[in-house]
């Protein structure tokens, strides 16, 4: 059983695809979550209005959606574009599913509100770390209540302002942490100074993207020195935008080219982006594909070989169960490393790949900070998703070819893709 949108649910088997031939497809992806909520969040901040083009429609962009909404911003459907209208932000009650932005990138924002707010999420939510935020928030002027937990459910006594200033954080175990007090820190009375204090700060690429949309939305951000984020106190106007597709996304339908030798595009690659899924046509080369990029979008080939993987992921570190499919069906060991937090994500997610590799005959042995994955003749059987998509997309990946693979969740891909299954039809076999 697995709890969704908060009513419990009972997952669906799914059984994943062998491909019987070189696949030959080109995927239309929807647009980036990490960009469609962080949009959501300036645009509910804004002095204006604004328009949010080919946004992710999604289980997390929904739950950010609803979340902001019942603080008091309207976000209206206008074909499949979001119209955010600012409001005077109030206290409210926030699920926040198993998503992370929703769960760190709102409570900057029930802070600035007037009432009380509360949040909770899926049980396993329960368990996904929050204390540095929480404590950062503190430091900032915020009055919260979590009896001493660091996680949820907590409760945030909203003001209708933030004092802000100076916060250092421990944000080793999430960059969502900086992001989320980024993403609010302009509206603080005294802006916000950010400073990471802790040990190797994971995915900055996912912070460089959220100093890229401050700016966009004309926000001074001081980025100068390493680990120090500053941000004046002043107004957010954002502009109308066009949501990028999830190139994280594409890691599945990409290494369907290189497992099957077919040959995959997915259109609208941006030339220039932040997104860690870039990191795609680098780590996809290395593992003996060949990869493209024009005016028609990313293409890649497979070459009738899989090359192990060596790499520190760390700034990736969303690739992961992707690169770990495929590493499975690869000529070598591979070693993929400095990934620790990792295990504060949807489900501790090295291990759960460990145990599933394993399960279906597998070679994979787990690092503290990563995972060893060596050659071996896999067969079918039971993948379990855990709750968390990119797990189910991993064993989606190995049943391209692999018999008989089953995924017992593949539902709980609709975190961040509407339809997993149609789109991975789609693909051909």
């Amino acid at each position: 059983m697995r709890q969704t949108w908060g009513v419990t649910t009972r997952p669906s088997t799914w059984h994943a695809p062998r491909a019987s031939t070189a696949l030959h497809a080109t995927i239309e992806l929807p647009g980036s979550k990490s960009l469609t909520n962080r949009h959501l969040i300036l645009a509910a901040l804004s002095e204006v209005p604004s328009r949010i083009v080919a946004p992710l429609r999604a289980r997390d962009t929904s739950l950010m959606a609803q979340a902001l909404r019942a603080l008091g911003t309207q976000i209206e459907d206008d074909g499949s574009d979001w119209v955010v209208s600012p409001g005077p932000l109030h206290g409210a009650v926030i699920e926040a599913g198993l998503a992370g932005t929703v769960m760190r990138f709102v409570p900057p924002v029930a802070a600035l509100a007037s009432g009380t707010s509360t949040f909770d999420g899926d049980e396993y939510a329960r368990t996904r770390p929050m204390r540095a935020l929480l404590d950062g928030l503190r430091a900032a002027g915020v009055s919260i209540e979590d009896e001493g937990r660091g996680t949820m459910p907590f409760t945030i006594t909203g003001r209708g302002a933030v004092p802000g200033g100076v916060v250092e954080i421990d944000a080793s175990a999430s960059s969502q942490f900086v992001s989320a007090l980024l993403l609010a820190g302009a509206r603080f009375d005294k802006g916000i100074e950010v400073r990471h204090v802790g040990a190797r700060l994971p995915s900055l690429p996912h912070i460089d993207m959220t100093v890229e949309v401050l700016r966009a939305a004309g926000v001074e951000v001081d980025s100068s020195t390493p680990e120090r984020w500053v941000l004046a106190p002043g107004p957010i106007h954002t502009p109308d935008v066009v949501v990028e597709p999830d190139l994280s996304n594409a890691g599945p339908f990409l290494a369907a080219a290189l497992v099957t030798g077919g040959s995959v595009t997915v259109p609208r690659w941006p030339a220039r982006t932040n997104q860690p899924g870039d990191a795609l046509r680098e780590l996809l080369t290395q593992m003996g594909a060949s990869v493209t990029v024009d005016g028609g979008g990313l293409t890649v080939d497979g070459t009738g070989r899989i090359a192990p993987l060596v790499a520190d992921l760390h700034d990736v570190g969303e690739l992961t169960p992707t690169l770990a499919a495929i590493a499975t069906l690869a000529e070598g060991e591979s070693r993929l490393t400095g990934i620790a937090h990792l295990r504060g994500h949807e489900t501790d997610r090295l291990k759960a790949l460990a145990e599933e590799i394993n399960a279906l005959g597998g070679d994979a042995e787990e690092l503290p900070d990563g995972l060893i994955i060596r050659p071996a003749t896999l067969h079918g059987g039971l993948w379990h998703a855990y709750a968390d998509h990119r797990m189910a997309t991993a064993g989606a990946v190995i049943g391209l070819a692999v018999d008989d693979i089953e995924v017992d969740d593949i539902a709980c891909t609709t975190k961040t893709l509407p339809d997993f299954p149609a789109l991975w039809a789609r693909l051909g076999c």
